[in-house]
């Protein structure tokens, strides 16, 4: 018996849809709050959906297949904010790199980010997983437990090629600023997650080309990689699935330690920060006592070990339970449907970037402490996940060196350092004042010899400008030019000509020039930074030149 036929309304939207492929399936969910009426027409290489909402809004979408669907073993499912449909291929093993036939993409349909496989490692298991996972998110809740997450999770996903086009991109290495050279592409559609909401970018490769960057423009994630591809070709995409996972711990983390301490202590966080090695929350309170700390640690891994699920939910702007969750507002180039992040019982929040399935999946969340923060609020620290354990590995290898040259046990090690400092800085003292006394009979011995001429030349190692100030002052400089330095032989160093205020100030530039420095003066001093002592000889040398020179004009 035929369906009855879907006409379409005069008056309707389409429902926003998000979809993943599978070896056998395809699977597309629309969005739809509280979903009612509900007609599909599925067909060979086409569907139909019609309904309404629970404002009787009412939707209805046209759908062209990239490929052939078997019609009798395809079927639709009603839930309460989704309808889902499952797609089985005319041609298993066959990728999808889009849903629909027309390459030009809808706006209304996306990439499933959070259910995207890749399934080319996946067992042939047939129809009755596949019915499983329309079901996932209702079998998490009731089972109070999330899915083990995947590294093959996001590995690779088939596109094309959009726009391709010369570009550079400004990024710092080690301190520097480099611009690199390179081209921005446009993609069908991206596995790729463009930095956002405090979260930097995913990285991973375009076919065999590394991405370097993905931004986001609008509703488009535009990547930049380094190599050119030719428009309209068919490319794989693979994400850094290490990279992907940490970030999807400390973001997830950040949203838990955030719902917690604003509902133990009702701290607010007004900012956060992925940090490469660390992150901060910062929350909007003077200061957090080391006890509440201590208690928020506690309820936070106490969640971990429960197994709480996290759930993804795509809303519609209009639909009334966006005003009930988190958020610090939408920004203006909004497009799409509302994402939400909903950590069962405890939190929903407007977000766009990736996070685990359960809360299990953090592993342990390590508050390391506090710090001032700006306009009288509070930065916290966080490690979540595997970089728990990293900094453990770190803090352990760290432990067994100093335990080597300390000579005492881990226990003993901050009461060894501070009475190594305490004999650091008396040694320190003495040598200062040994340098002292040694300046002052150098200058001393300088002035009683009768021979001294009126050039004196002196570079001490372990000097300092205190150490050239004493000699150069203890001397008479009227009549005799003094040059001074300290540092390394050949490396950099500190300098000082004092004398005569006209040969200062002519000899003072060429100085600057064998020594690579930089310096100022004024009556017959002039001091600065030496970025290279290997030419001090040719710089006392063509000071006694010059102070040779004069003595003979004198005569």
């Amino acid at each position: 018996m035929n369906k009855p036929k879907i006409v379409r309304p005069e008056e309707c939207q389409p429902a926003n849809a998000v979809w993943f492929d599978r070896k056998k399936y395809v699977t597309v969910k629309f969005l739809v709050q509280r979903p009612k009426d509900v007609r599909v027409d599925i067909q060979i290489d086409k569907m139909i959906l019609c309904c309404k909402n629970d404002t009787d809004d009412v939707f209805y979408n046209e759908l062209h297949f990239y490929d052939k669907i078997e019609i009798n073993d395809s079927r639709e499912s009603v839930y309460d904010r989704t309808i889902h449909i499952l797609l089985r291929k005319v041609t298993p093993d066959h990728a999808w790199p889009r849903l629909q036939k027309d390459s030009s993409k809808p706006s209304w349909i996306s990439v499933d980010f959070d259910n995207w496989r890749d399934w080319e490692n996946e067992e042939n298991d047939g129809k009755e997983e596949s019915d499983r996972y329309l079901d996932m998110i209702q079998e998490m809740a009731s089972n109070n437990k999330g899915e083990a997450p995947d590294m093959g999770d996001l590995s690779d996903f088939v596109t094309s090629v959009v726009t391709c086009c010369p570009a550079e991109l400004k990024q710092e290495v080690n301190g520097k600023k480099e611009t690199l050279q390179g081209f921005t592409v446009k993609l069908q559609d991206t596995i790729l997650f463009p930095e956002g909401g405090g979260q930097p970018d995913d990285h991973g490769l375009i076919g065999d080309v590394p991405v370097l960057r993905v931004t986001r423009q609008g509703a488009e994630a535009v990547h930049f990689v380094s190599s050119s591809l030719e428009v309209g070709q068919e490319v794989q995409v693979k994400v850094d699935w290490e990279r992907r996972f940490d970030h999807m711990q400390q973001h997830s983390g950040q949203h838990l330690i955030t719902a917690l301490a604003d509902t133990m202590f009702g701290y607010k966080t007004t900012s956060w920060e992925l940090g490469r090695q660390r992150s901060t929350i910062e929350l909007d309170t003077p200061c957090v006592k080391a006890g509440q700390l201590q208690e928020l640690e506690e309820a936070i891994n106490e969640k971990i070990r429960a197994h709480v699920p996290v759930a993804v939910q795509l809303l519609s702007i209009d639909d009334p339970a966006v005003e009930k969750v988190r958020s610090r507002g939408l920004p203006e180039d909004h497009a799409g449907p509302v994402r939400i992040i909903d950590i069962e019982g405890i939190d929903a929040n407007m977000c766009c970037g990736t996070h685990v399935s359960n809360l299990s999946h953090l592993q342990v969340i390590k508050l390391l402490g506090t710090e001032k923060g700006k306009k009288n609020k509070t930065n916290l620290i966080f490690l979540a996940g595997n970089r728990v354990l990293k900094y453990a590995e770190k803090s352990y290898s760290t432990e067994r060196s100093l335990v080597s040259l300390l000579k005492t046990g881990p226990d003993e090690h901050v009461e060894a350092v501070d009475k190594l400092q305490k004999s650091v800085k008396l040694l320190q003292k003495t040598n200062l004042s040994l340098l002292r006394d040694m300046a002052v009979l150098i200058a001393q011995n300088f002035k009683s010899d009768p021979q001294r001429g009126n050039f004196f030349s002196l570079h001490k190692k372990e000097g300092d400008n205190e150490f050239m100030n004493i000699i150069a002052n203890e001397l008479n400089t009227e009549g005799t030019l003094v040059f001074l330095t300290v540092g390394e032989e050949k490396g950099p160093g500190l300098f000082l000509l004092v004398g005569p205020s006209g040969p200062v100030t002519e000899m003072a530039p060429r100085i600057l020039e064998l020594l690579q420095g930089k310096g100022a003066g004024k009556n017959g001093r002039f001091q600065g930074k030496a970025n290279s002592l290997a030419r001090r000889g040719e710089v006392e040398a063509l000071l006694k030149q010059h102070c040779k020179h004069g003595t003979s004009e004198e005569e």
